[in-house]
């Protein structure tokens, strides 16, 4: 089985900053593919269905980013799956808008999310997908930075990142995480190819 989980905080506050990049992209990749219907399941929002043959499902953590481990442990524990089968999906100041990076393990980055999971399944030995956010412009703290909607004037490229992260996703139903890492890890941020040819 494929677990792809989306960390973000739930409620209309929060829907459309960057901190829940998780979240959209799990949303946009379970409407693209015709996932089931989401129920309130593992303490989140759950939806499950076959994928190219694949047995996949994507999960909303609703405990608050802090506490998201709490809902993954639950979904590991009765789904059951390994840790080794999940894609944690989450935002990444420290990555340009237009920029993805996935890896196979690793430590939290300072992220609490992140942190919380490999605390309750006591180990980091789970994949990730780090979604590009971009660091805040000059003025504005990273808090205010993640938890306020997205500027204007950058909602284009976040939503084009969010499409990225899906085909990435695609990609590890259809040829392994190994080969989307291949691809993706490389690729320079969305827009960088068309500034480079002018």
């Amino acid at each position: 089985m494929h677990l792809f989980v989306g960390l973000g905080n739930p409620g209309r506050r929060y829907r459309e900053t960057p901190h829940n990049a998780g979240f959209l992209v799990c949303d946009r990749y379970a409407d693209r593919n015709q996932l089931g219907e989401e129920a309130g399941k593992f303490q989140g929002r759950f939806r499950r269905g076959r994928v190219g043959g694949a047995d996949v499902g994507v999960l909303k953590p609703e405990t608050y980013m802090n506490l998201s481990g709490d809902a993954v442990a639950e979904a590991v524990r009765y789904l059951p799956l390994e840790p080794e089968e999940i894609v944690l999906v989450f935002d990444d100041m420290d990555l340009p808008q237009g920029k993805l990076r996935l890896r196979k393990a690793g430590g939290h980055g300072g992220h609490k999310g992140v942190q919380s999971v490999i605390e309750r399944l006591g180990t980091r030995d789970f994949a990730r997908l780090r979604v590009g956010v971009g660091r805040p412009p000059r003025g504005k703290g990273a808090t205010g930075h993640l938890l306020s909607r997205v500027r204007r004037e950058a909602r284009k490229r976040f939503s084009e990142t969010v499409d990225l992260a899906v085909e990435a996703l695609e990609m590890v139903v259809d040829e392994g995480f190994e080969a989307a890492m291949n691809r993706y890890n490389g690729m320079p941020p969305l827009g960088e190819e068309e500034e480079s040819d002018r």
